[in-house]
């Protein structure tokens, strides 16, 4: 559409409606950017607007449109972070990305912090092939020039390299391995007959009173079920130094470290909106989802867990020191 823009004589007069310079409808590319983070694609967007707007709009101008977003990423990426942190979890997602000339299963790392006062936050978001030890010290030593002078608690799904990796920048963090991922992969060898009986057994491992008491009933549990499933108890027995570290705590700090379900639920909210996408062209392009995904879910993160007045009571019983030296007296 041409506009005629009048003028007049000392070229004072200044449109309103249709601004000088203006290329395209005010929050035209808030739309659009709207609907890529719904996770429409270009084609379904190209017909939203068609129907709303009555106009053609080609996939370079989408593009070009939701690629302004990449500058935001990485501002977002290298922001500051809080000096400490209560707990912070860490997982990965596995989307379809071409790379290198093929369409390979990339791992998407994410990781989520609760602030000692119970804010919740994404903290980052990290692209690799493969976990390692190299790979997680990149990724703390990011976190530590971002300003992360502490971490009371990390939770992770057995990722490899990491115990290495934290103990090298964080030394004084506890790590847990995610009790609920042990557990899921023990069943996973259980038909359904027994799953009920093998779960309530494991369950007297973990709900146990400290780790002399989870020590007994992992014998016990052994003694009843390796002649049937080994691989359970080898599996435990393996992961044993991981598994045990907040028996050490009382309930309250037991609750919020034990399992990664905080990162799980947000994986949820992105599987749903990428799960219509065959594969991304680029790491680009599916950050660009991710972040935009992350940004409009993050929205609903206002208050803080219902049990965290507890739980951080018992914070500062027990790391008091810790947590003034980095956030100073409260």
């Amino acid at each position: 559409m041409t506009i005629r823009t009048p003028r007049d004589r000392e070229s004072t007069f200044s449109p309103v409606i249709v601004p000088k310079g203006l290329r395209r409808i005010a929050g035209f590319d808030d739309k659009i950017i709207s609907m890529y983070a719904r996770g429409m694609s270009v084609r379904e967007i190209q017909g939203h607007l068609r129907e709303i707007y009555q106009i053609d709009v080609s996939p370079e101008l989408i593009s070009n449109v939701t690629d302004e977003v990449l500058d935001e990423v990485k501002e977002w990426q290298n922001r500051p972070l809080d000096s400490i942190y209560a707990v912070i979890f860490f997982d990965c997602l596995f989307i379809k990305t071409r790379h290198e000339g093929q369409v390979k299963n990339r791992a998407y790392y994410l990781a989520i912090g609760y602030t000692i006062d119970g804010q919740k936050e994404v903290l980052g978001l990290w692209v690799e092939e493969s976990e390692g030890a190299k790979f997680w010290l990149k990724v703390m030593t990011e976190l530590k020039n971002r300003g992360v002078q502490d971490v009371l608690f990390t939770c992770v799904d057995g990722l490899k390299g990491f115990p290495e990796a934290i103990s090298a920048v964080f030394p004084r963090a506890q790590i847990q391995t995610c009790i609920v991922h042990q557990i899921r992969h023990s069943l996973s060898f259980v038909p359904w007959k027994d799953r009920e009986a093998v779960a309530k057994d494991l369950k007297n491992i973990y709900n146990a009173e400290n780790v002399d008491a989870a020590s007994a009933a992992l014998e016990a549990f052994c003694e009843k079920w390796d002649k049937k499933y080994p691989a359970i108890g080898s599996s435990w027995r393996r992961n044993w130094e991981r598994i045990i570290p907040f028996l050490d705590y009382p309930q309250p700090i037991r609750k919020m470290i034990y399992t990664t379900n905080a990162i799980e639920s947000l994986h949820m909210v992105l599987r749903k909106i990428i799960k219509n996408r065959g594969h991304f062209p680029s790491d680009e392009a599916a950050c660009k989802l991710l972040y935009l995904a992350l940004m409009k879910h993050q929205r609903n993160w206002k208050n803080a867990p219902p049990q965290w007045g507890e739980f951080r009571a018992h914070l500062f019983i027990l790391f008091a020191e810790r947590i003034n030296s980095c956030k100073g007296n409260f």
